[in-house]
């Protein structure tokens, strides 16, 4: 069987999303695409284990360097647990968030530098590289005017709008160093006109 696709989605917290994947699993179902959904950090149920580590709001004591290793550990378990088995099928394998997550939040935003977080993240670089990166390019301020602040109980979205500010630097590095790969789709278009040019980018890239 040929293998698979692999597709991400990134951006800032609040940028839309999870409403793209809605839109796009819809789509996929009607024409009878196979497909999985996953996301990280999570996806399984060591990964998941992981997640709430990691978001729980009442972990501000975590240290950078350890949010990162845990990310990290978190994307070994979900490649094995979900995206492998996926691809090797055939199927699409679409992921709310990957590694330019952990680049834009860890390496750039935290300040751990693009070496630390690279080489942590070696075993996923190396063999799990998305073959397209769909991101929603909304900026933090927007992001969070249109979700009405911040969730208190997420400790990431806590960590304020400095940082949400380093976060977006970084996703536009991340898409300035890979332009083949990382497609930029303007978030502020309504949902319906941000679908279409994710069907575009997709069809164009061989996915559809």
């Amino acid at each position: 069987m040929v293998r698979g696709k692999f597709i991400t989605f990134e951006g800032c917290d609040g940028c839309g999303k999870s409403t793209q994947l809605r839109l796009l699993s819809k789509y996929l179902t009607e024409n009878s695409i196979p497909h999985i959904f996953t996301r990280e950090p999570g996806g399984g149920k060591i990964s998941e284990a992981i997640r709430e580590i990691l978001l729980n709001g009442k972990n501000m004591e975590m240290t950078d360097e350890c949010e990162a290793l845990l990310y990290a550990a978190s994307r070994v378990q979900h490649l094995s647990d979900r995206v492998e088995p996926a691809l090797s099928e055939g199927k699409l394998v679409i992921c709310d968030r990957y590694v330019d997550s952990s680049l834009a939040y860890q390496a750039y935003a935290r300040g751990l530098g693009l070496d630390f977080v690279s080489k942590i993240n070696a075993f996923a670089l190396k063999n799990y590289r998305p073959d397209v990166t769909i991101f929603i390019d909304l900026t933090p301020e927007d992001a969070f005017k249109r979700k009405h602040g911040a969730d208190e109980n997420d400790r990431l979205e806590k960590a304020g709008m400095e940082f949400h500010k380093r976060v977006y630097d970084g996703y536009k590095a991340v898409a300035a160093a890979e332009p083949d790969r990382v497609m930029c789709v303007d978030g502020m278009q309504t949902p319906d006109e941000i679908f279409a040019d994710v069907v575009k980018i997709l069809q164009k890239k061989g996915c559809l």
